[in-house]
């Protein structure tokens, strides 16, 4: 269940841990749909069997970038704002992808929320964000995402 809160009350959240979104599911159509939207064909995503057989990762994994685009996604699972005319991905101040993503693993968001600012029209957020898999004894993607919400 996300936490919903209105623009005004965001920095109430401040240092707050935020409930763990679902488990999204990474198949080899999804990795393969996101090579072909960034025109990223490299053989240890697309090529299931090279990467059985030559991979250091005994198959094939999904794009680093693919986990991290998946955090908006995410995130809207995890933080409601209310009365928010808009929301903006302002983007990261960090980002590291410490463990492969395996396919046909899950993947979820745990977040906490390390800074709270006003901007002109609105709050930015900065988050502690956290992705786990469902076959990784660590973290697979750690980030700094800032949004923004507008009143």
């Amino acid at each position: 269940m996300p936490t919903t809160i209105e623009v005004n009350r965001l920095h109430e959240l401040n240092g707050s841990r935020l409930e763990a979104s679902d488990w999204f599911e990474i198949t080899q159509e999804r990795v393969k749909g996101f090579a072909n939207a960034t025109q990223d064909h490299q053989w240890i995503h697309v090529d299931v069997e090279r990467a059985r057989a030559e991979s250091p990762f005994g198959g094939p994994i999904a794009h680093g970038d693919l986990t991290l685009s998946l955090l908006s996604a995410m995130f809207e699972q995890v933080l409601v704002v209310s009365d928010a005319s808009m929301a903006v991905n302002y983007g990261l101040n960090r980002v590291r992808f410490p463990a492969p993503v395996p396919i046909g693993s899950k993947v979820r968001l745990t977040a906490e929320v390390s800074a709270v600012e006003e901007i002109v029209g609105g709050v930015a957020v900065v988050l502690n964000a956290i992705v786990e898999c469902s076959a990784a004894p660590r973290p697979v993607c750690v980030a700094e995402p800032v949004y923004r919400y507008y009143h």
